[in-house]
């Protein structure tokens, strides 16, 4: 379900971490692992991990902007306890939820090939098959929605990217939408908290 430390399916990824391995040799700058159980009943799916963010602490959405939205609204929503504090050993814990990405190594300005993204569509695959509770998927992007539909073996057509939509998958699952939580579309307001907040809830209901 999460490649290896040293996973080489990807030669562009696997020069642009080698060169990040030389400039911050203290990062962890490899494949980011899931965060959260496998007894989840939600998954959330990201694009890609961060330069600065998830490629530099090592745990999804932790460590930059889009983090800092992400687990103010999981906590706000009984989803996740403790304090966060972009740091993998802020002792934060996941309610209910997991989280991982379409793409699990950093990629240079933070766009993947379409190459890259069917490399990686196995371990999605795999991870969504190995988790027995889940009921719900949460794409946070349209890159993350097409990620999904394509594991669960879906047309794209059938379901369109839609942010706050929730979309009843014919094996069962639901699949809600939401605008990436990056800074960007925070600045640019395209993606508010509130907004962010009512996709999730609707994840939820």
């Amino acid at each position: 379900m999460n490649p290896a430390k040293n996973c080489a399916l990807c030669s562009r990824l696997v020069e642009y971490r080698r060169d990040n391995q030389t400039a911050y040799p203290d990062w962890h700058n490899g494949p980011v692992p899931s965060f959260g159980d496998l007894s989840a009943r939600y998954l959330i799916v990201g694009l890609a991990p961060g330069l600065r963010g998830a490629n530099r602490t090592g745990r999804p959405f932790t460590g930059d902007g889009a983090g800092d939205l992400l687990y103010e609204v999981l906590l706000k929503l009984g989803l996740a306890s403790g304090t966060y504090d972009q740091r993998p050993d802020d002792g934060l814990t996941l309610k209910s939820v997991r989280i991982t990405n379409a793409v699990r190594c950093v990629p240079p300005a933070n766009k993947p090939l379409s190459a890259e993204f069917k490399n990686c569509l196995p371990f999605l695959t795999r991870e969504i098959a190995a988790m027995p509770n889940l009921v719900g998927l949460f794409a946070v992007g349209r890159d993350a929605h097409e990620a999904v539909l394509t594991a669960l073996g879906l047309r794209k057509t059938d379901s369109p990217f839609i942010h706050g939509r929730r979309y009843d998958l014919p094996s069962g699952l639901t699949l809600t939408d939401s605008y990436h939580c990056s800074r960007y579309n925070t600045n640019t307001g395209r993606l508010t908290a509130d907004m962010f907040e009512m996709a999730m809830k609707a994840m939820l209901t």
